[in-house]
């Protein structure tokens, strides 16, 4: 890790000296534990560029999940807007399926100072620049993640910043993303998924070669990119790597990326290298040294007006850690998951997205054989609300025996889990979810989603993930009470309705008014009720009460420019 270390210290004395990354002046006191920060030749390096910068054409696309503006490559047009049928510009399309679109690079929220609307900075196009700020309040009712019930009213805080430079310096580019992840009024043990003060999700430096690869059949060039230092990104269809944006803190790695072609291009290969980045809470975040993840994507979308294919091959491999904080990070492992993703559209009958994976390995002493998959069909419907109803089916393996030195608990490494359950209380892994979802827009501010889901575990001997206390947070021990090991809990989780509505008042405001509530099945009933204080004379021990649940939340995200 030495060799990314050395990188990122190279780069954090290039770009983080901006304001932009500073943030406050609270910043500069509390993070003196924070590495790598000489912010005197920060300064000299970043006055050295914008001495040699120049001009660079605009850029925009759309997000159909956030309605807002959001940048993309120079050249490629926007993803959200059909190219005309007897003159395509891009060979790219979305997926209709819930949720799986991955957020763009940069981020949706950043622009080009030439784009912000002030006329003294319109010929700055070689700056990419962002500011965002989102607050959302929960209430939720005895919420069965804990052992604890009654209610909770939390308030999160999320701060985000990004400064990146192109084309001027080209081959040569780079970026910085600040994040500060606070939470007040909550009345549990605080964990790396609420809270992350002042640390940095991006800081790379690329080599990006426009032409290297020549260019497809449309006109689109064919670059070559070359990616190292610290980054946080999605590809796929985000199941298993994602910034996770729900969540308060982020997902981000430190390694390198190679990737051929973008976006646009009839076909794309991703390279990565990564070890996964430890959320520290306080103190600067550092790679976990423990943990490597890598893999190759390719994407082909020469027929992507009727399918986008995805296959992939993506791995694990962990030395175990004597001091881990889980008995997963004390255990020498190996996942192995060959796997494809196929979306598209069967004309305008309906759309589709399939997927499928396969994980093979060791985890200490155990074999890895586990698998999952999910398929989505969906119709929109010719109406001026562009109403949608979607079906889905998930399924993920879970450990069918304790005993039989075999692993079949599906592993979702670093994807996102709210779609599975908007108050995340199950991910991809021993799962069976069917769900039916209906939306509609009113107007192009104004939308409405309504979702059914149930929940069986895959395997009654295995756990149901984030309840009781038993998440993989690096915070609060596991006591163990998700988990009947003997199956006679039952295997139904429960059932849940989920509805939003989201509303954007200005381009740059997006509100979301969503609730939740869970009806607890036989296994959480059971659960609850084998643990609880009354049962266990001792602590911890989880209050009675029914396993049912409710969840409200609002949220305002604001792009400052």
């Amino acid at each position: 890790m030495k060799f990314f270390e050395r990188s990122l210290k190279v780069l954090l004395h290039v770009a983080i000296v901006s304001p932009i990354v500073i943030g406050s002046a609270k910043a500069s006191t509390e993070t003196e534990e924070k590495k790598f920060l000489d912010f005197q030749a920060m300064q000299q390096n970043v006055v050295q560029l914008v001495q040699q910068m120049s001009d660079e054409t605009t850029k925009s696309t759309g997000d159909k999940s956030s309605a807002q503006t959001k940048p993309v490559e120079q050249g490629k047009p926007s993803a959200t807007v059909a190219p005309k049928a007897n003159a395509p510009t891009s060979y790219h399309r979305r997926s209709n399926s819930y949720a799986t679109n991955p957020d763009s690079d940069p981020p949706r929220y950043v622009r080009r100072l030439s784009d912000i609307g002030v006329e003294a900075f319109k010929d700055i196009t070689w700056l990419d620049i962002g500011f965002e700020h989102r607050t959302r309040y929960e209430w939720r009712n005895n919420d069965v993640r804990r052992i604890e019930g009654g209610e909770d009213n939390p308030f999160f805080l999320r701060n985000r910043a990004w400064i990146g430079i192109r084309d001027i310096l080209d081959p040569f580019r780079f970026a910085v993303e600040f994040q500060d992840s606070r939470v007040y009024n909550n009345k549990h043990a605080i964990t790396d998924q609420e809270r992350n003060e002042f640390d940095l999700l991006n800081a790379y430096g690329e080599l990006y070669f426009k032409k290297a690869l020549g260019s497809d059949d449309l006109g689109n060039d064919r670059p070559l990119r070359f990616r190292v230092g610290r980054m946080a990104y999605e590809t796929t269809d985000r199941r298993f790597i994602a910034r996770n944006e729900w969540r308060n803190t982020t997902n981000t790695f430190e390694g390198f990326r190679l990737n051929l072609g973008r976006e646009a291009n009839d076909w794309e290969l991703d390279l990565f290298g990564m070890q996964p980045v430890r959320r520290l809470q306080k103190r600067f975040d550092e790679a976990n040294d423990n943990l490597w993840f890598f893999g190759a994507i390719g994407t082909w979308r020469r027929w992507s007006d009727i399918a986008t294919i995805q296959t992939y091959y993506m791995g694990q491999k962990q030395v175990g850690d004597p001091d881990g904080f889980t008995a997963t990070n004390r255990l020498d492992r190996q996942i192995h998951m060959p796997g494809f993703r196929i979306y598209g559209k069967a004309s305008n009958y309906f759309d589709f997205d399939v997927s499928y994976n396969h994980q093979l390995g060791f985890s200490g002493p155990n074999r890895v054989d586990a698998h999952g998959y999910t398929i989505e069909v969906g119709k929109t419907f010719e109406h001026a609300w562009k109403p949608r109803i979607g079906l889905f089916y998930g399924y993920a393996s879970g450990d069918k025996n304790p005993t039989d030195n075999v692993d079949n608990r599906f592993d979702r490494f670093f994807g996102f889990a709210r779609p599975w359950s908007a108050d995340h209380y199950v991910i991809y892994e021993n799962l069976k979810a069917p769900k039916i979802r209906f939306e509609f827009s009113p107007t192009q501010k104004l939308g409405f989603e309504l979702g059914y889901g149930g929940y069986w575990l895959a395997s009654k001997t295995d756990r149901m993930f984030d309840i009781l206390d038993g998440n993989i947070s690096n915070t609060v021990k596991d006591p163990g009470f998700n988990r009947d090991r003997t199956g006679q809990s039952g295997d139904f989780g429960g059932h849940a309705f989920e509805g939003r509505i989201r509303y954007q008042p200005t381009s740059r405001i997006s509100t979301i008014l969503g609730y939740t509530h869970f009806t607890a099945g036989n296994f959480v009933k059971n659960r609850i009720a084998a643990n609880s204080c009354e049962a266990l004379n001792k602590h911890p021990c989880v209050d009675q009460r029914s396993g049912d649940t409710d969840f409200l939340y609002f949220e305002v995200l604001i792009s400052l420019l």
